[in-house]
């Protein structure tokens, strides 16, 4: 079977079939760099850097994930110590540094909306020229901005399937110069209140863009007229990605193949929020987290499904990492192997993890089969046969390098080192506060013992101002 992927739109899975054979283009939004990222975010990034890691097994991928520096909500976060570009920038900083964290490779190409400025208002002038967008009245209270007209696109809410005379405009839109409410912004003219650094000249006169109209300028500029996969959270389907949608299309353009979005994130059963205090920010799960099981925990549920995190969310993880990070160092050890713990590099993953992954993305059922090798190639070890056991170390090398959750990859191996160190130290500082005891109550033989004890190890004691510390050989 090939693979099949669920597409919003049909509402239905659909067998995947690139554009172009042998390429995939995929075009995911990316943050809104207000605030700092939250688990959601976590989530989200990873579901298509699985989405990413499977059709890389046998496509050539440019993924594009773009940034939305330029928002109400980031000149409404911005003070007069930060301006809006610079807490922009931090949090820019802030969503790359948590992503890489947890593994998620960097995007091909990764761009701002303000560097896509030009390619906005071209696409904006191409749907007034169309009769799709129009200019607000110059004499009115909206002037310079410029927006989208639903019902001239007989598609709009073809994505969520929704009549517009059903739907419900926002209810937090101004109506300014709208000619319906259910209008959207395309252009944002220059307002008296906002910085002078957030305007940029237009054919419509000064001002930002819309949100909205960022996202389909990029994904023409870097992907094309069309392109295989849309990706974003299911709190995005409507509005934006809905007008996302009927913008590109009324422009001419065939936009996305497929529509793709994750669930959303739960804390404890409830729905993250402040009032709530119940809010999970990236860099406090993070801090009390090993990173690994944090990619454990947020990618082990389907991605479609909503994901309820708990503190046993994430010991199911760690728990789970350990046993495939005992079989595959047990394997390493009992098996010949040099040591560091990826045998029989370059085996296959196996047939029913390829099936699982597959049909949809079927991660549950794809670490099912993991764990099953697991238990067998721990049989097998106990019973002896080595061999047997490191053919199934190799496929569970295979299929945790896929998911990105090889405990003995290099770059978590990092991880387990400076944890490593952490334990040493304990057990040096133990023994140099059982050295310090004997030395004060004058048992100089149980001192000396001691330290020869930590000398054997290698490790050098530095006894200075009332302190001692410890180095290895030396350093």
């Amino acid at each position: 079977m090939g693979f099949r992927l669920y597409d919003t739109r049909a509402q239905a899975l659909r067998d995947f079939t690139p554009l172009r054979a042998g390429e995939v283009g995929i075009y995911v939004c990316g943050p809104t760099v207000q605030s700092g990222p939250h688990i959601g975010h976590l989530r989200g990034a990873l579901a298509f850097d699985l989405l990413r890691r499977w059709l890389e097994t046998s496509h050539r991928v440019t993924f594009v994930r773009n940034v939305t520096d330029i928002d109400d909500k980031v000149l409404a976060n911005a003070t007069a110590d930060e301006p809006w570009w610079a807490l922009a920038y931090r949090m820019e900083l802030a969503f790359t540094a948590a992503y890489a964290a947890i593994g998620i490779a960097a995007p091909t190409y990764e761009p701002r909306a303000t560097a896509s400025i030009p390619q906005m208002h071209e696409l904006i002038a191409e749907l007034i020229a169309a009769g799709h967008a129009y200019a607000a009245p110059a004499d009115s209270d909206a002037a310079g901005d410029v927006y989208f007209d639903v019902r001239s696109w007989p598609g709009y809410g073809a994505l969520t399937r929704q009549s517009l005379d059903a739907l419900e405009a926002d209810a937090e839109a101004q109506l300014r110069g709208k000619r319906d409410p259910h209008d959207f912004a395309l252009w944002k003219g220059a307002k008296a209140d906002e910085p002078a650094t957030a305007v940029w000249d237009s054919p419509w006169g000064p001002g930002r863009p819309g949100w909205h109209i960022e996202c389909s300028a990029m994904a023409r500029r870097y992907l094309g007229a069309e392109f295989d996969v849309h990706g974003g959270g299911l709190d995005l389907r409507f509005p934006h990605h809905e007008n996302e949608l009927a913008q590109s299309t009324a422009a001419g353009d065939a936009f996305a193949r497929y529509w793709v979005h994750n669930g959303l994130v739960t804390v404890n059963g409830q729905k993250m929020s402040k009032s709530l205090h119940n809010f999970v920010l990236a860099e406090d799960v993070l801090a009390q987290r090993e990173p690994l099981v944090v990619r454990y925990a947020l990618g082990a549920a389907h991605y479609r499904s909503s994901l309820d995190i708990t503190d046993k969310t994430f010991d199911e993880a760690a728990s789970a990492l350990d046993r495939i990070r005992g079989f595959l160092e047990r394997a390493a050890r009992e098996g010949g192997d040099d040591g560091d713990g990826v045998a029989a590099a370059g085996a296959a993953p196996h047939p029913d993890f390829v099936a699982a992954m597959n049909d949809d993305l079927g991660v549950p059922q794809a670490l099912a089969v993991i764990h099953a090798h697991v238990r067998d190639g721990n049989t097998a070890l106990d019973a002896g046969d080595a061999g047997a056991a490191r053919a199934i170390a190799g496929e569970v090398s295979a299929m945790t390098e896929i998911l990105g959750i090889n405990p003995l990859s290099p770059r978590w191996r990092q991880v387990d080192a400076s944890a490593e160190a952490s334990a040493l130290d304990t057990l040096v500082q133990g023994l140099i506060a059982q050295r310090a005891a004997a030395r004060d109550a004058k048992d100089w033989p149980a001192a000396d013992r001691i330290r020869d004890v930590i000398a054997a190890a290698g490790i050098t004691l530095e006894d200075a101002s009332g302190a001692t510390h410890w180095s290895i050989n030396g350093r």
